[in-house]
């Protein structure tokens, strides 16, 4: 997932940072929104809708 957003926002270098953590929980933040969380879901999400959601958040 992480290479598939990258990918797809290389051109915002600097607005979009992937930190690594363990244990298989992660949270999505942008700018200090939380938009996923692992943690509240207890689910995997669909990489293609996280590309998206990112992609609403930054234009």
């Amino acid at each position: 997932m992480a290479a598939k957003i990258e990918a797809a926002h290389q051109d915002r270098v600097g607005k979009v940072k992937l930190i690594a953590s363990g244990g298989g929980c992660f949270e999505l933040s942008l700018d200090g929104k939380l938009l996923y969380s692992k943690l509240q879901t207890g689910e995997f999400p669909d990489e293609d809708a996280l590309v998206k959601l990112i992609g609403e958040q930054l234009s």
